[in-house]
C-alpha cells in the first residue's frame, strides 16, 4: 500500500486537525457536594484520597484499613492536604462505608483480591466507583463488575490515569486520526530493580491487624512474614504479578492507541530468575498478543532490571509513515527512519482522572476510563498470566477473549471464595 511520508509538515498539519478535535478533560462544576468513602490506605490509597479532599465541595467521610495505623496516617494526611476541609472518620470494615446512604463514591485502593469484591458490593449499595488498577484478581470478576455497574446504573472508573492526561489524549488522538497512517503494532516496557523478598516464615501479625478481613473474598493462608503490605502482589493468591501491577497502564495505552478489543491469540513466557525465593510471579517477563485486522502488542516486564532506555518511553506505536513514542505524559513522532520530527512534553497528572469522574457523576460527562474499557485492559494481564502458568500459547474468542479448547486455562478465569463472600453481579 502506497502512502505519503510523514514529515514535520504534514506532523504539523495532522497536529492542528487533531487538536479541534480531541477529547478534553471534563471541568467539573461544583454545585453538587459529593462524599466519599476510601477503602485501603497504602501509598495509593492516601494519595488518591488527598486528590479527592482538594476538589471544591467534595468531603472524604472515611478513610477503611484494616491496619489502624495506616488508617490514622491517612486521617492525618487528608486534613493537612492543602484545600481539604474533610475530617474523615477511621473505620476498619469497608461495609459501613457502603451503609451510609450519604456517601455518593466508593473508593477502593485495597490489595487486587478486594477490588472487584468490594466494588461490585458498592454498586449494589448504590454507590459510584474509583476502583484502582487492576478492577479484578480474575476474568469472571471483571465480567461481574461490568454486570454489576450497569444493572445499577453506576458509574465505574478505573485508576489507570494516563486515559485523562492532556497530552497523552493528544497522542491517541493524533494515532486515531490517522497521523501515522495505519497503525499495526504498540509495544510497551517496565522495569525496575526490585529486591529479594526472602523466605517467609509463620510469625506474629502487624499490631492491629486485622488478617481475616485482610483476606476477606480470598480462601484462608496463614500469615507469613513476607506477606505485608506489598509482596502480596507476588503471589497468585492475592495479586497478578508485575503484568497486573504496573503492565496493566501500558497495555491498556497500547490497547487504546491500537483501537483494539479483545485478543485471538496470547503468548507468555518468562520466569523468576533474579532471586531464589518465595515470589510466584514472574521477574523477567515477555507476552505478546495478536488481535483481528493485523494488529500486535508486546509488554516486556523486569522487575529485577533496570535498562537503559532514553529518553524513558513507556510505549512505541508503529505505523506506515512512522512512529509514536509516549513517555511519562507527553509524547515523540518519528518519521519511518527513526528521526525525531517532534518532542511534546508533559506530566504526570492525577487531578484530571479524578476530575472527570466527577463530573461525570453531576452533569453526565463521558468517563475517560469507563470499567468496560478497564475490563478489557485488565483482562489482558489476566490471560498473560494465564498464558505464562499453563506454559502455552492461548487461542481466544475476539468477541469476548475467553479461552477456546483449554479447559484447564478456562478453570484459571474464576477462583475459589471464602465461604460468604462470593461476589454475585446480580
Amino acid at each position: 500500500m502506497s502512502h505519503s511520508p510523514l514529515t514535520r509538515r504534514t506532523f504539523l498539519g495532522s497536529s492542528l486537525a487533531s487538536a479541534a478535535v480531541a477529547p478534553a478533560v471534563f471541568a467539573a462544576p461544583a454545585s453538587e457536594k459529593l462524599v466519599v468513602g476510601v477503602m485501603g490506605t497504602g501509598g495509593r490509597g492516601t494519595g488518591v484520597a488527598k486528590l479527592f479532599a482538594a476538589q471544591p465541595n467534595v468531603e472524604v467521610a472515611y478513610v477503611c484499613d484494616v491496619d489502624p495505623a495506616r488508617a490514622g496516617k491517612a486521617k492525618d494526611a487528608v486534613e493537612s492536604w492543602k484545600g481539604s476541609t474533610s475530617k474523615p472518620k477511621i473505620v476498619g470494615d469497608f461495609r459501613r462505608i457502603l451503609d451510609d446512604k450519604n456517601v455518593d463514591i466508593f473508593v477502593c485502593a485495597a490489595c487486587n483480591h478486594w477490588h472487584a469484591p468490594s466494588s461490585i458490593l458498592a454498586c449494589q449499595a448504590g454507590k459510584h466507583v474509583y476502583v484502582e488498577k487492576p478492577c479484578s484478581h480474575t476474568p469472571r470478576e471483571g465480567e461481574m463488575l461490568v454486570a454489576a455497574a450497569r444493572k445499577n446504573d453506576r458509574k465505574v472508573q478505573m485508576g489507570n490515569q494516563r486515559r485523562s492526561m492532556a497530552k497523552i489524549m493528544e497522542a491517541i488522538q493524533f494515532l486515531r486520526d490517522g497521523g501515522l497512517g495505519r497503525v499495526y503494532f504498540a509495544q510497551a516496557w517496565y522495569q525496575n530493580n526490585r529486591p529479594t523478598i526472602g523466605k517467609g516464615e509463620p510469625g506474629d501479625l502487624p499490631k492491629g491487624l486485622d488478617y481475616e478481613l485482610w483476606q476477606g473474598p480470598s480462601t484462608r493462608k496463614e500469615f507469613k512474614t513476607n506477606f505485608l503490605h506489598y509482596n502480596w502482589h507476588w503471589f497468585w493468591h492475592w495479586g497478578n504479578g508485575e503484568l497486573g501491577n504496573n503492565g496493566v497502564h501500558l497495555l491498556d495505552l497500547c490497547r487504546w492507541g491500537l483501537g483494539v478489543d479483545y485478543p485471538s491469540v496470547v503468548t507468555s513466557v518468562g520466569g523468576r530468575y533474579r532471586y531464589e525465593d518465595d515470589q510466584e510471579t514472574p521477574d523477567t517477563n515477555v507476552v505478546s498478543y495478536n488481535f483481528p485486522g493485523g494488529k500486535t502488542i508486546t509488554w516486556e516486564g523486569f522487575s529485577c532490571n533496570r535498562i537503559p532506555r532514553e529518553p524513558p518511553i513507556e510505549c512505541l506505536f508503529q505505523g506506515e509513515k512512522g512512529s509514536l513514542a509516549t513517555t511519562i505524559g507527553g509524547y515523540i513522532i518519528y518519521d519511518e527512519k527513526g528521526t525525531p520530527l517532534k518532542t511534546v512534553t508533559g506530566a504526570r497528572e492525577d487531578v484530571p482522572h479524578v476530575t472527570n469522574l466527577l463530573g461525570a457523576i453531576r452533569s453526565g460527562a463521558k468517563l475517560n476510563s469507563e470499567i468496560e474499557d478497564g475490563h478489557k485492559s485488565t483482562l489482558l494481564c489476566h490471560l498473560g498470566n494465564i498464558s505464562y502458568r499453563t506454559g502455552r500459547t492461548l487461542h481466544c474468542d475476539p468477541a469476548n477473549g475467553r479461552v477456546k479448547n483449554d479447559a484447564e486455562a478456562m478453570k484459571m478465569w474464576t477462583k475459589e471464595y471464602a465461604t460468604g463472600w462470593e461476589p454475585k453481579a446480580s
